[in-house]
């Protein structure tokens, strides 16, 4: 008598309730159909002439932006093999600020290109392991497609940094990259420390204020905050500076008491002893030449009089993230007692003021000119809230090159010449190795024609003609043709490196990003079983008629 083995993922095995997808038809490609859906929504997004996707998320808050970081965070996926490229593109964006979309669009293209050699009988591990050689050879190949590099020593001027920032900021906002580029750079080397390598992102603020221009957005050597000082006092200079956690207030007592007043004179009386501790508090603070106090927390009403009769300026800051900030540019301890701070807590600011910027008051931090200051604020103007989302995040992408390059300086041709040139070498390279996988090599390849094709396609030209003419260029020694996106007739093709405006990108962001879309789409091709558990919840109780019969 026969054994009855249960198959896989049997009602022996998990809760009622499970789903259970295998094999080729069930698992592999509908998951490499759903990632496909979800590089095909950013893919429009890609390059200058990438269109904007309009996000209402689930709290209702709306969105207009083409950042690809932005748009998969808000929309929530929830398939499980899209939610590896979504990883992927997430790794990407925290790793190197930038090109998230470069590894949804690649990773999505290596997914649909192995789709044919799987239905063609290719089992999954040859085509992973082609991908695997693949993109070692890529990594080989990428660093010798090298045509410029950054200076880190001495420091960059602001015109090279601006020039090599452009055409990630034009990405998002194409025809404001040289204003915005050089906003970015002089903000960056204002705040540059000693060893460029040790830059950090959060130094660079930025504050949206509507109205105005783009055009009116400027750059202040310290910070800027869109809140007017809470007392009477609305500017200091040479200030020392106390900067306190906790509120300005009387504290309060853990029980309540009950007082039997009888004479007018108790009445008078009662808060005396609390209002001349306030007091004694404040004078000590002014006598230990404390000009403005930063506030963590609310600030009482007889807090703020003795502030006003001492000649405190007082400024409430509620986030603590920007409490530690101001703490980095006074270099002031935060304290959590309320009294005077030692000469070691206390901190020290040149200016501090109180402007008008397009009918908004704001407060200003900042240190004389000629100074390093430790923070440098980027004041943003535009017409809609949307707008100024949108312009921060690009602000935010040319900060984080700035940093990607004072690391690693180099800097590859742009606007798909890098990509297709590594693909002509790559297919080169799979032609002559032996085996199966020298399939899956082809396709890693092609693959990367996702580049030059989405912004051909994007900026309105014939695709298949611009990726024609670009590798005929690359075989006539032009290593540095991409996408002329401009160009009226075809062929839109010109050198990127010789051009006026030159387009280089990152080498780090373009390498990182090249690995990590392979490695996402190798861990997709893995999975050959989807095995999705019963949702977890208590079913409502069943009500046997109604509760007040009884």
């Amino acid at each position: 008598m026969a054994l009855r083995v249960p198959k896989a993922g049997g009602p022996d095995l998990f809760r009622s309730g499970f789903k259970h997808m295998s094999g080729l038809e069930e698992a592999v490609l509908r998951n490499i159909a759903a990632v496909g859906e979800l590089s095909e929504i950013v893919r429009t997004s890609f390059g200058p002439n990438g269109r904007n996707k309009l996000i209402i998320n689930h709290l209702g808050r709306l969105f207009v932006t083409s950042d690809a970081a932005t748009i998969i965070r808000e929309i929530e996926v929830q398939h499980p093999a899209a939610k590896l490229l979504v990883m992927a593109s997430t790794a990407q964006e925290a790793e190197m600020g930038d090109a998230s979309n470069l590894v949804l669009i690649f990773a999505g293209e290596l997914l649909k290109r192995s789709e044919h050699l799987l239905t063609m009988g290719l089992h999954p591990s040859e085509v992973i392991q082609g991908y695997e050689m693949a993109l070692v050879k890529g990594q080989e190949e990428l660093p010798k497609l090298v045509s410029d590099t950054m200076p880190n020593t001495p420091l960059p001027t602001k015109d090279e940094l601006a020039k090599a920032i452009a055409p990630s900021i034009a990405s998002k906002q194409p025809g404001y990259e040289e204003f915005l580029g050089g906003l970015v750079a002089d903000a960056a080397l204002n705040v540059m420390p000693k060893n460029p390598k040790d830059f950090n992102v959060d130094s660079v603020r930025v504050v949206k204020i509507l109205g105005g221009g783009i055009d009116a957005s400027r750059v202040v050597r310290g910070m800027v905050f869109p809140r007017e000082p809470e007392g009477n006092v609305k500017s200091a200079k040479k200030a020392k500076v106390a900067v306190y956690t906790s509120g300005l207030d009387i504290s309060q007592t853990e029980t309540k008491g009950t007082v039997l007043i009888k004479k007018a004179d108790e009445l008078l009386d009662f808060t005396r002893g609390e209002e001349k501790q306030l007091e004694g508090y404040f004078k000590e603070i002014a006598d230990a030449g404390v000009k403005l106090i930063i506030a963590g927390s609310g600030i009482g009403d007889l807090a703020l009089h003795y502030c006003n009769r001492f000649g405190i300026a007082v400024v409430k800051v509620l986030s603590k993230f920007d409490l530690r900030r101001l703490c980095r540019v006074f270099g002031a301890t935060p304290l959590a007692r309320l009294g005077a701070p030692t000469p070691e807590e206390a901190g020290f600011i040149d200016v501090f003021e109180t402007i008008e910027i397009g009918g908004d008051r704001v407060t200003v931090f900042r240190q004389e000119e000629g100074e390093r200051t430790r923070t440098a604020t980027i004041v943003l103007r535009g017409a809609t809230t949307n707008h100024l989302d949108d312009l921060e995040r690009s602000i935010d992408d040319g900060v984080n090159n700035v940093r990607i390059l004072l690391r690693d300086g180099r800097l590859v041709p742009g606007a798909g010449a890098s990509e297709i040139e590594l693909a002509a070498r790559v297919a080169e390279y799979g032609a002559v190795t032996p085996g199966l996988a020298q399939h899956a090599i082809r396709r890693w390849a092609e693959a990367l024609e996702v580049v030059p094709r989405t912004l051909a396609e994007n900026a309105g030209l014939p695709a298949e003609d611009v990726v024609s003419a670009l590798y005929a260029a690359h075989k006539n020694g032009e290593v540095d043709a991409g996408v002329d996106i401009d160009a009226e007739n075809p062929p839109a093709v010109r050198r990127t490196t010789l051009h006026a405006k030159p387009i280089l990108d990152a080498f780090a962001a373009k390498d990182w990003a090249i690995r990590l879309a392979t490695e996402a789409a190798i861990s997709v091709l893995r999975v050959d079983s989807i095995i999705v558990a019963k949702q977890a919840g208590i079913a409502p109780p069943k009500q046997q008629g109604h509760w007040d019969e009884d």
